[in-house]
């Protein structure tokens, strides 16, 4: 008999998986996160999750916490064979994780034990990892902490950004959960804990974007790629906000004049706006102005004047 199984998640990441669940499997209903505002106009904006599962013609329900009675109700009158959840946005309780007879399910996009937390695939890259990758895993009470069932890892490319890799774990993701569920299901494939040192990837806010010129440049780089498509990167220039979208780290510690560059110092490298940082330059390849469209660094300098004058911190 085909299993019943309730699927929660909510951006795009999740979506592969929960197409894959849908092509396998019989899916009894969906639970994903509450429309919320989004855009200039904040206009109330469904959760890609949703809008996938009503065009499949799946059942979907958006409490705001699953500590909502009406809401573990429903997912009891599922009837679930198992929970697969995949970046979802809530904490589980015990009562949640332990209601089907299989228990639940988590796709991580980290191979755990490294990089538990909300946001681990930003935090691989802007550690500079060789590989990610991803983690079938039992979920248990803790963030992250539970048993694991399979694993698989990809090397991460020198131009990585989060959106790239996001993109490829996703699938990959969805890929190894469906190989993995036959044997988890005949029992072949037992849990097994997690070994090693384990990190911890925290939650991101937009203010964590700012660049700190103290860090050197290779970080720096690393962060804007990391922090692309979000919450992005930027710096203070003449009082307002300039979006960093492109960078490269180049090997200078001197200006023009052949003094010691100070961090935050601006300068320019090659036709492009560049910024000193605690060990090399940091060059600019792409920028977005307040209120502009993006740019590319020469473009930015014919209208930036006095860019290469002063310090900013």
């Amino acid at each position: 008999m085909t299993k019943r199984i309730v699927f929660m998640g909510s951006p795009d990441f999740a979506l592969p998986t929960l197409q894959a669940l849908a092509d396998h499997y019989r899916v009894a209903g969906v639970v994903t996160q509450p429309d919320r505002p989004a855009g200039r106009g904040r206009r109330l904006t469904p959760p890609a999750v949703k809008s996938l599962a009503e065009a499949l013609g799946l059942r979907v329900i958006q409490p705001k916490s699953l500590k909502d009675q009406t809401a573990l109700a429903t997912i009891e009158g599922w009837r679930p064979d198992l929970i697969v959840v995949t970046a979802f946005g809530q904490i589980l309780r015990a009562e949640v994780l332990d209601l089907p007879p299989f228990g639940s399910l988590n796709v991580h996009a980290s191979l755990l034990p490294r990089w538990r937390g909300a946001a681990p695939i930003q935090a691989a890259i802007m550690h500079g990892d060789q590989y990610s990758g991803v983690t079938i895993m039992k979920m248990d009470e803790g963030i992250d902490t539970g048993p694991l069932l399979s694993q698989r890892k990809v090397p991460l490319a020198p131009n990585e950004t989060a959106g790239s890799l996001s993109e490829r774990l996703a699938q990959l993701g969805a890929d190894l959960l469906i190989e993995t569920l036959p044997e988890y299901f005949s029992g072949e494939l037992q849990p097994h804990h997690q070994e090693g040192e384990h990190t911890y990837a925290r939650m991101l806010k937009k203010h964590d974007g700012e660049l700190d010129f103290s860090q050197n440049a290779e970080a720096l780089e690393r962060k804007i790629r990391a922090f692309d498509p979000w919450p992005g990167t930027f710096m203070n220039w003449q009082n307002k906000r300039l979006n960093i979208l492109k960078a490269k780290a180049a090997a200078i510690y001197r200006t023009l004049d052949g003094s010691e560059g100070q961090p935050g110092q601006r300068t320019v490298h090659k036709e492009h706006p560049a910024v000193f940082t605690g060990e090399g330059l940091l060059v600019l390849i792409e920028i977005q102005p307040a209120g502009k469209k993006a740019m590319e660094g020469p473009m930015f300098l014919r209208g930036a004047r006095n860019w290469s004058e002063g310090i900013d911190g």
